[in-house]
């Protein structure tokens, strides 16, 4: 028998040995007799759930009695647990040889007697869970026998019992033979050294629980003298502390349990080396750092648990000498490598978590663990095919979850042949093929099938309709095909989950009018995205416990119906990317308690709905909208944090009630026909909003220079207005900022030097104002190295690019090939999001609305609420984080490119007055895709260390005074797509043999010194292309023929949930010569800001438009 089960059965133990004393030595005492009788009569006790008081009886030998043990007819144990006593206990004291008393599990709600100091003899006392408030009081410490004391609670919220005064040091003061103390649930409050202290001089103590008792830390290194101890549990503290390398020195340690304690450091590796060591358990602290060590041969260990720590590192090949290894979690960590094989030796095993972590390649067989019901690898790095002898003569296997990996081929078809599995998750994998049908599927036990996200195609096989206990079936985002009919599946009774979207499966919702009622009795959440639907189902009128309904990208025309808003449970609503052109019946008469609804990319025309009362998301963008209800939107929809109404018909000034809206942390009001000022209370909301997109609109006036000191913005965006004036100082407050957008605006300012102290800055764009001045910056200010892509193109800047400045840019110096990498600009609109299930999903929700949303999926099994919350987050169409695209336009041409960073880099310096040389330290961003320094001054040579930006994608150096040869290393780009180095000053042969000739001659032209293919069929040894342009091309043409980068717009678009995204790279078809000859004169009438202006290039004049002077 273990040790720890040797503890845990004490008190039975202590009452047992003295009923066998008390059967040798003859029959109780009579006046005991009538000692019990007359307690039982003071006790306040519920009779008809007593099994022990309610049969003590004068008639009987007390010493038999149930909850009685004696010694020489004396009474020295009673256990009145479970009795429902809620009174008069204070009479125990007459029993003064009693030694054990086991009060455990009623419901006193008073304080605890002081009487009970009269038990001087007592050794055992359980006063656990029974219902005692107040403080603990002194007398309790008179107790000076007490080998076991058990104060503990299990009801940690309320702290019913107080240890203040006395406090712990008093309390355990006289305990000189004390082996067991639990006070689990007890308000103490202590710090570290003080209690540490106190219990280290208890040299007896084998047991110590202290779970949930408001203890701080630190946990103290004097700990380490209590040398007998075997059970030291601590959990649910506030130790805020590292673990002291001393308790590796408690040679009897069998169980440590430490979980939730948020410690810190690093873990010592001593500890994992105590061979009696059987349990450890520091669960969640995700600030405790530290690596597994080598573990010794035999070791004890059995339940072994870091799951939601920082631990790292591998995994040591010797974890096969744990032989007693039973649980094993080690998920959401960050370990890496692969696993050893020598885990298939782990023959114990019951229970395997190593999800969400960083581990690669293949994995071991697991044939071998006969025992194993869990197995959870999801969320890491696997990859390989998975042989079938992996999983063969689990018998026991309940639970598989592989999902989240990069696994290939076909599904082992041992997986489908073993009876006792309930949950079978491969999704978001590469498996392949076409699925077998399930072996005896009306016999299976599944209950959860998710194989979203894979390349499985074909049929999908109708052994799925027989699996009788089927809740949860997903088959997203595949390549499954033909016909399903919903009837089919509509027969499975338990399925309350159901997922076919983005197949290219034609899918049947029409359903016999007499099996509608019948059809799907449990379903709760179902996704038929992309499945090629026309209308609405119609039996889904009938489904009043909906909770989830994803009817977007289909075919679906005309009016959403009035029924669709009158399902009490539903939470989700998502109908985008549909045909959708009214809502039937009036707005004023509906009502809904949606949280989320997407009705974005539709027609829908006229007010936009505004009777959602509970929603925290509505995305009405990409539709016809043209008014909305703005005057009290903040009393109307008071819990909204998203609101999108984007790309739609509003017009006239933006309504000040959105600033009412008090949780909102996303508005995107862009391109629409908004005009008038920005509302100075959205400026002044910048503590709470965290974007804010205003772009392509009408605005007027100045930005407000209001920003919040504590402003909280993460993505602003006002481009494409008519916004004056200077860049708000303000702004610099904004220390999270990653997005900012003011390009096509009239705003006169010099550059802003100010915004270097925001350090988090990824994307600025300035372009298309009346911006002026050099760019230098003092150091001094801060620096921008996470800026990737930098727009000042269309301004009035001047003098030389500063060294210093493109130095700090440190981002755009990161090798992608030396494992630099950039992610997908993205940000959570809420801090440390992780919606991993449903608690952590609705943290960050008004009180008010987790209530509602609790009692909504009450009822709903725990595991599948919470598997459908990661699908959810999983796809993409989560609620939570904003996610950026960048967009560039340009008439240069697109070509197929090899390969393309995550996040795309540029820099764009074009049509500006910037003079000199182009500093060496600019072919230091090697990370840039993107380089246009067009139309300015840049004089010198190109300098030969361009090579070093071996993933530029697109140059252009047009319309400048550079001088010398075209250096072989720009030859060498092979990535490079787009080029431009015309009307320059540039001399000698193109390089040949090179992808520098698959460029056409508009490239290279307006360089008299140039020659050589593209431009002339050879150098015919005067040096020179011979060969202006014609004048009347020389004028205009050489638009035509550049990257024309006054038209590069970079467009911040969103798309919202977790999934992984790249940003599209869309290229206008190149324009023509001939065309670009007459396009000048057109723009200069339409776009009266433009004018003509004319410079000497070569010793010749040409004509360039240029925005007229401020």
């Amino acid at each position: 028998m273990s040790i720890t089960l040797w503890f845990f059965l004490l008190p039975f133990c202590l009452i047992n040995l003295s009923t066998n004393i008390i059967l040798a030595t003859g029959h109780c005492l009579g006046h005991q007799q009538s000692l019990l009788l007359q307690l039982r009569n003071n006790l306040i006790f519920n009779s008809t759930k007593s099994k022990k008081l309610i049969h003590w009886n004068q008639s009987d030998d007390c010493c038999e009695w149930n909850g009685v043990a004696c010694n020489q007819g004396h009474v020295i144990a009673l256990d009145l647990s479970q009795e429902s006593i809620s009174g008069g206990i204070e009479n125990l004291s007459s029993l003064f040889k009693l030694q054990s008393l086991n009060l455990a599990y009623n419901g006193f709600h008073s304080g605890i007697p002081p009487e009970f100091q009269k038990l001087k003899n007592l050794r055992y006392l359980n006063l656990s869970n029974a219902g005692f408030e107040g403080k603990i009081p002194i007398e309790i410490s008179y107790l000076t026998k007490l080998v076991t004391l058990d104060l503990s609670s299990t009801v940690t919220s309320q702290h019913a019992l107080k240890l203040e005064m006395p406090n712990i040091a008093m309390l355990v003061q006289n305990f000189t033979e004390i082996k067991v103390l639990h006070l689990d649930g007890i308000a103490i409050s202590a710090k570290g050294k003080v209690w540490s202290h106190a219990l280290s001089s208890l040299t007896n103590l084998q047991v110590l629980s202290m779970s949930s008792c408001n203890l701080s830390g630190p946990l103290d290194s004097s700990l380490a003298k209590l040398q007998s101890l075997s059970i030291l549990q601590l959990d649910q503290n506030n130790l805020a502390s590292p673990v002291p390398e001393s308790l590796g020195s408690l040679s009897n340690l069998t169980i440590l349990q430490l979980s939730g304690c948020g410690l810190n450091g690093v873990f010592p590796k001593i500890i994992f080396q105590i061979p009696s060591l059987q349990v450890i358990d520091v669960s969640d602290n995700p600030s405790l750092n530290g690596s597994l060590a080598n573990f010794r041969s035999q070791g004890s260990l059995y339940n072994f648990n870091l799951s939601h720590t920082n631990f790292s590192g591998p995994l040591p090949m010797s974890i096969h000498n744990l032989k007693e290894l039973s649980k094993l979690d080690l998920s959401n960590c960050k370990f890496i490598g692969t696993l050893p094989y020598s885990m298939s030796n782990l023959t114990q095993l019951v229970h395997l978590d190593l999800s969400f972590n960083n581990f690669t390649g293949p994995i071991p067989s697991f044939n071998r663990s006969k025992a194993l019901t869990v197995l959870s690898l999801n969320h890491n790095r696997f990859k390989g095919t998975l042989p079938s002898t992996h999983f063969e003569g689990l018998t026991n296997l309940m639970s598989i979850d592989l999902g989240d990996n990069s696994f290939d081929g076909r599904i082992p078809s041992s997986l489908f042949r073993l009876q006792s599995l309930q949950h079978l998750m491969l999704y978001y994998n590469k498996f392949d093929g076409v699925l077998d049908e399930f072996p005896n599927a009306s016999l299976s036990s599944l209950e959860m099938l998710d194989l979203s996200g894979n390349n499985f195609e074909g049929p999908i096989p109708m052994s799925i309709f027989q699996l009788k206990r089927l809740r949860l079936l997903q088959l997203s985002k595949n390549k499954f095909n033909g016909t399903i009919q919903l009837g089919m599946l509509g027969r499975l009774q338990n399925l309350s989950s159901l997922d076919l979207g983005h197949n290219n499966l034609l899918v049947d919702a029409g359903i016999e009018d007499d099996h509608d009622a019948s059809s799907f009795p449990s379903l709760k959440t179902l996704w038929l995205a992309s499945c090629n639907l026309r209308e609405f189902p119609d039996f889904l009128r009938n489904k009043s416990s909906l909770l989830y309904l994803d009817l977007s990208s289909n075919q679906i025309q005309g009016t959403i119906p009035n029924w669709i808003w009158k399902f009490n449970s539903m939470v989700v609503l998502n109908i985008s990317y549909n045909f959708l052109t009214d809502i039937e019946g009036s707005l004023q008469k509906l009502s809904s308690n949606l949280f989320k609804l997407d009705l974005h990319s539709n027609h829908l025309q006229g007010p936009a709905p505004t009777f959602l009362k509970n929603a925290i998301y509505l995305d009405y963008s990409s539709n016809r909208f043209s008014s909305i209800n703005s005057v009290d939107i903040g009393s109307h929809i008071p819990f909204l944090y998203f609101l999108s109404l984007s790309n739609n018909s509003f017009q006239g000034r933006i309504h000040e009630s959105f600033c009412n809206i008090s949780d909102l942390r996303a508005l995107d009001l862009s391109h629409n026909r908004f005009n008038g000022q920005i509302p100075m209370c959205l400026t002044s909301r910048s503590s709470t909003l965290r974007l804010l997109n205003l772009g392509g609109n009408e605005l007027n006036g100045y930005i407000s220079n209001t920003l919040s000191t504590s402003c909280s913005l993460r993505f602003l965006d006002l481009s494409g207005n008519l916004l004056r004036g200077t860049i708000p100082k303000s702004l610099a407050n904004c220390h999270k900022l990653q997005v900012l957008n003011l390009g096509n605006n009239q705003l006169v300012d010099r550059f802003p030097c100010f915004l270097k102290s925001i350090s988090s800055l990824r994307v600025m764009i300035l372009r298309s104002n009346k911006l002026h001045g050099p760019i230098g910056c003092s150091n001094s200010i801060g620096s921008w190295e996470t800026l990737q892509i930098v727009d000042l193109a269309s301004n009035n800047f001047s003098g030389t690019l500063p060294a210093s400045l493109l130095l700090s840019w440190k981002t755009l110096m990161l090798d992608e090939d030396k494992g630099g990498q950039f992610g997908h600009l993205y940000f959570d609109l809420y801090d440390d999001f992780n919606p991993m299930n449903f608690i952590t999903a609705i943290v960050d929700l008004n009180h008010e609305l987790q209530i509602k949303l609790a009692k909504i999926i009450a009822l709903e099994p725990h595991l599948i609420i919470d598997h459908i919350i990661s699908h959810i987050f999983e796809e993409g169409v989560g609620v939570r984080a904003y996610e950026d695209s960048v967009t560039i336009v340009n008439k240069g041409r697109q070509l197929n490119l090899v390969k393309i960073l995550i996040a795309f880099t540029s820099l764009d310096f074009s049509s500006n007055n910037f003079e000199g040389p182009i500093p060496k330290e600019l072919m230091n961003l090697t990370a840039l895709h993107a380089l246009n320094l067009s139309q300015n001054s840049f004089s010198g040579s190109i300098p030969s260390s361009i090579g070093n930006l071996k993933h530029l994608e697109s140059l252009d150096l047009s319309i400048n005074s550079l001088g010398g040869e075209i250096p072989m290393e720009l030859a060498k780009l092979s990535f490079l797509a787009v080029m431009n180095i015309s009307y320059n000053h540039l001399v000698g042969k193109i390089p040949t043999g090179t992808q520098i000739q698959t460029f056409e001659a508009d490239s290279f032209i307006g360089n008299e010194g140039l020659c050589g293919p593209p431009l002339t069929p050879n150098c015919d040894g005067e040096g020179g292309q011979g060969l202006s342009p014609p004048a009347s091309e020389t004028l205009d043409s050489h638009k035509g023929g550049s990257i024309e980068w006054n038209f590069l717009s970079v467009e911040l678009g969103m798309i919202f949930g977790f999934g992984i995204f790249i940003f599209p790279l869309i290229f206008w078809k190149r324009w023509r010569i001939w065309y670009s000859k007459h396009v000048d004169d057109i723009l200069c009438k339409i776009v009266p800001q433009l004018d003509f202006v004319y410079v000497q290039r070569g010793g010749q004049n040409y004509r360039i438009m240029r925005w007229k002077p401020y």
